[in-house]
């Protein structure tokens, strides 16, 4: 009675075998070069504007020919990318939305980052979404982004990454002489104006210079770069893990790296999306940015250039944007807390979810009574349920955390007042946030099967 009545999650390993493990193995290497290629938002668009390249998809601009068969992507601005599949059945019966988020918690220069103190060269940085800050001290970091020089000129950095490069460091106290800090909470021990990069320590020739680290460090990027000082009033630059995607763990079944929150989801919704060539639906896959921040401005979720997008779409075709949006079903693709047993206080047992057993459902996010958050209806899960039943898809519900300890959002709630329906489905993370987070292979695998199910 047991097996027929009760709710049990599926480990992955156990249910579905060898094979999968295998196809699972495969299929994270391909995901861990995408995430090396893809550590901030525009290197996430350029990677994928490439693999979407590969697949047949050109560029889309407004006022262009629209018809069925059509493989399109809207690169809007180097930081969110809405790649289109248009098929072939009636559009009024709407369109299969998948929507992550590329951008990821970080540390950005100010406009006027680089100065001189104590013997060192630093950078004054602004951290970017919600982290730990004592988690980025004394770590290697790698500097990507982009300037904008006073003559137009656009100059892309990237340094750190590469075996071959310096990279760059916040520092820490010694425990020694740190009494003062240790007895301080958590929260409150680490500063954020004493999150400066540490640039250099060589001063330059001229004796007369009266900041002669400053002037060391600004004559190197002048002479490689072609930048002064003042072209930082127009630049993005962001201090993020140095290194690689690896393996965690004997088995290999684990992967660490910088973003995965929410690239994990990202990378099987293209992988989906570039699958379901055979499908006569309308697929949209959208990666936005400035999800961390409240998917603000005209690059993130909130931005209309989404449903301008359905709307030409619908249009080209000959529908009602009405119908469109109406009939449209969308997967919020985004991460969810692992149980962590480390911290198994911080959890509901009974509604977390758990590594190895599947992607992940969540009926809602947000924080205390369900505060800002969508709350997908019961018939919407009940039909998601349904298609993964039919398609062998391994998933599990739940839930972010323990009532009122936290919380978080997604682009769900921004997606659903379009009248369009929306649930969160993404990957477990554990250590979410942290400069390096872990998730599993089998669980990626899942989200893609899943992706590719809801795609049909």
């Amino acid at each position: 009675m047991e097996n027929n009545l009760f709710y049990k999650k599926s480990n992955v390993y156990e249910t579905l075998g060898e094979d999968f493990t295998k196809e699972a193995n495969v299929y994270g290497e391909g995901y861990k070069t995408f995430l090396d290629a893809s550590k901030t938002e525009r290197d996430c668009v350029r990677t994928s504007i490439e693999l979407a390249k590969a697949h047949g998809y050109v560029e889309y601009d407004f006022g262009m020919e629209i018809k069925a068969g059509d493989k399109l992507y809207y690169n809007n601005r180097g930081r969110s990318l809405y790649l289109i599949k248009v098929g072939t059945e009636n559009i009024n019966n709407g369109m299969r939305i998948i929507a992550s988020h590329i951008d990821t918690p970080r540390i950005d220069f100010k406009q006027m980052p680089i100065y001189e103190d104590g013997g060192f060269c630093f950078a004054k940085t602004r951290y970017y979404g919600g982290i730990r800050k004592y988690q980025w001290l004394a770590l290697p970091l790698a500097l990507h982004g982009t300037i904008i020089r006073k003559d137009g000129e656009v100059v892309n950095i990237s340094i750190g990454d590469d075996e071959s490069d310096p990279v760059f460091y916040i520092t820490d106290l010694l425990p020694h002489i740190a009494q003062d800090y240790n007895s301080k909470p958590l929260g409150q021990a680490i500063s954020a104006e004493n999150l400066n990069v540490l640039l250099g320590s060589m001063p330059c020739a001229d004796k007369d210079a009266d900041n002669k680290i400053k002037t060391n460090v600004l004559t190197m990027l002048n002479e490689k770069y072609g930048i002064v000082e003042e072209d930082f009033l127009s630049a993005d630059i962001f201090a993020v893990p140095a290194g690689r995607a690896r393996d965690v763990g004997f088995d290999r079944s684990l992967i660490s790296a910088y973003g995965h929150d929410d690239k994990v989801c990202a990378y099987p919704s293209l992988t989906a999306l570039f699958e379901s060539e055979a499908s006569e639906k309308t697929i949209m896959v959208v990666l936005a940015d400035k999800e961390e921040i409240g998917s603000e401005g005209n690059t993130g979720m909130k931005c209309e250039v989404f449903t301008d997008l359905m709307g030409a779409v619908t249009d080209a075709l000959g529908g009602s944007i009405y119908a469109v949006k109406a009939h449209s079903k969308c997967l919020s693709a985004d991460v969810t807390a692992c149980f962590d047993p480390n911290y198994g206080e911080a959890f509901d047992r009974r509604n977390a979810t758990y590594i190895n057993c599947g992607v992940a459902m969540s009926k809602y996010t947000g924080h205390g009574g369900k505060s800002s958050t969508n709350d997908a209806p019961a018939e919407y899960i009940g039909w998601i349920r349904k298609l993964f039943a039919e398609n062998g898809v391994i998933w599990q519900a739940g839930d972010m955390g323990r009532n009122d300890l936290g919380g978080g959002g997604t682009v769900a709630k921004f997606i659903a007042q379009h009248n369009i329906e929306t649930v969160d489905l993404g990957v477990p993370v554990i250590s979410m946030h942290a400069p390096y987070e872990v998730i599993s292979k089998v669980d990626i695998l899942c989200a893609h099967k899943a992706f590719a199910a809801f795609c049909k």
